[in-house]
């Protein structure tokens, strides 16, 4: 009876080890069939870059901003230019005036006229053609930094791809290493040679390096899918080759190198303008109006065709409606200060962009494989 009572936790013991040995058998089938998609396309690194900046939409909808652009400069432009207007009236009365026989005023009458209106002097005209024109080169550098941007993003996944790639080999190697270990430890222990400590250790160390090969994959299939993204492809994408990336010679200048800075710029260029220019609205202009008409039935005491020339000037008095100079400097110093604060913040570093995340990968993986230490006493 003492004997069944003390090899009792023995048998069960033994039991989960075999309830154990049958899962890690059946564990690589259960993971075939949980598979994450395979890669739809393989690209190196230049062609990848090449295929997101053409292909992706956020260039294209960036690119609409310089068709915008183009419109208001036809619209600018088309203030400054002559203008022509061609009117047709009918004046139908409820009767005639009529003297001594002759009609003076006919009941039914038909005007046809045009005024042809070319400016003269159009300060704000021209200053509104001149923003125009600036609002394109800030279109056109905004498509330039929105392609930067999507090359960095896709940069980006593809060398995560490969840190993720290896990642998963380290993993791998460490699950073989533990499961060596965990085999070792239970034929220890059957031969009497080992302790139950050590074999459950082992086994510890085997779930938990499987864990971080299923994490390590998930993120390496999340990578596949963001470059998938990135190029509009059908699917996740995965890297043909790796990159060697040359160290330059010089640094290039920020200013010259950057288009984020070349837009930030070129915004505080444009605002300066608005601020500058927007004294001109109080300039007076001058419009030339040639008007010729003709009239059937001609009045009594009017000509049937006749024709006027004007010179108008304008002058505006009022403020309503226009954009005040103290807003626009504000959005200037705003602009000016997230220039600086963006040179600032993204200096270039000396650092290879994978060798960090390399490090920062292998340093995570081996703290979580780090057995726990274990008091003495506890065993």
């Amino acid at each position: 009876m003492w004997l069944s009572k003390a090899s009792a936790p023995k048998r069960g013991a033994k039991a989960l080890r075999y309830l154990w040995i049958l899962a890690q058998g059946l564990s690589p089938a259960i993971l075939s069939a949980q598979t994450a998609p395979a890669p739809v396309v393989s690209v190196t690194f230049k062609d990848a870059i090449d295929r997101a900046v053409e292909k992706n939409p956020s260039v294209a909808a960036a690119a609409s901003g310089i068709l915008r652009a183009e419109g208001l400069i036809r619209q600018a432009r088309a203030a400054t230019h002559l203008q022509v207007v061609g009117n047709v009236t009918t004046t139908t009365l409820n009767r005639g005036v009529e003297f001594q026989g002759a009609t003076v005023t006919p009941r039914h009458q038909v005007t046809a006229s045009f005024s042809a209106d070319m400016p003269i002097l159009a300060a704000a005209a021209w200053a509104r053609r001149a923003q125009a024109d600036e609002a394109k080169a800030v279109a056109e550098l905004t498509v330039a930094d929105v392609r930067r941007q999507i090359a960095f993003a896709t940069a980006d996944a593809y060398l995560t791809i490969i840190t993720q790639r290896r990642v998963v080999d380290a993993n791998l190697r460490a699950r073989e290493t533990a499961k060596a270990h965990f085999d070792l430890a239970t034929e220890l222990e059957q031969g009497g040679t080992g302790s139950r400590l050590n074999a459950v250790r082992a086994q510890q160390q085997v779930s938990i390096d499987e864990g971080l090969v299923e994490a390590a994959r998930l993120a390496l299939y999340r990578a596949q899918e963001a470059l998938g993204v990135l190029i509009a492809a059908d699917g996740p994408a995965d890297a043909a080759d790796e990159p060697d990336f040359a160290a330059p010679s010089e640094a290039p200048s920020l200013l010259t190198s950057r288009t984020d800075l070349k837009l930030f710029a070129a915004e505080q260029q444009a605002a300066d303008r608005i601020v500058h220019d927007s004294s001109r609205d109080f300039w007076p202009s001058v419009d030339a109006i040639f008007q010729p008409s003709t009239t059937y039935p001609a009045q009594f005491f009017l000509p049937a065709n006749s024709w006027r020339f004007l010179y108008r000037p304008t002058c505006r008095c009022s403020t309503a409606g226009r954009a005040r100079p103290r807003e626009c400097s504000a959005k200037r110093r705003s602009q000016g200060l997230a220039q600086r604060s963006s040179a600032r913040r993204r200096r270039p570093t000396h650092r290879c962009a994978p060798r960090g995340k390399l490090w920062r990968a292998a340093t995570g993986a081996w703290r979580a494989r780090a057995p726990s230490p274990i008091r003495p006493g506890k065993s």
